[in-house]
């Protein structure tokens, strides 16, 4: 009955309506790391005196991104090991196996990770196949 034009929801017809939906940050950017916590956490822990609006929106991307890098691979990790579950030892694997992660990670201690599996050359047992002569050559040489 208003001769207001538009789309109706509004009462008073001008602007903006006040009950619109807030849009988080995070769904802003396009992600699922909650910028606004990581921006209060830069905030109070005093690491400068003033934070910048796009510094935890990129700080939340760059730790999306190793938590789905990490996750990605755990997860075929798992699936190797048949395996529904991702478990420690999944992110172990994952992360050991990767140049990078690994570099990255290269002083943290994955709890219930366990190490890689890997026996030395040395140890395994010598193979007989080909003949004595070869062994009593290779032993010559020493």
């Amino acid at each position: 009955m208003s001769s207001t034009g538009g789309g109706g929801s509004t009462k008073g017809g001008r602007g903006k309506p006040k009950a619109s939906k807030s849009v988080s940050r995070s769904q802003k950017a396009g992600l699922q790391f909650p910028v606004g916590r990581i921006a209060r956490f830069l905030k109070a822990g005093k690491y400068a005196e003033r934070v910048g609006a796009g510094a935890p929106v990129y700080l939340s991307a760059v730790l999306e991104y190793l938590a789905a890098e990490v996750l990605e691979l755990a997860g075929n990790a798992a699936r190797d090991n048949k395996k529904n579950r991702i478990v420690p030892r999944h992110i172990q694997l994952a992360v050991r196996n990767d140049e990078e992660l690994s570099k990255l990670l290269g002083s943290v201690t994955i709890a219930n990770g366990g190490v890689l599996p890997n026996i030395h050359q040395t140890l395994l047992p010598k193979k007989v196949g080909k003949g004595k002569g070869e062994i009593g050559s290779a032993s010559q040489e020493f």
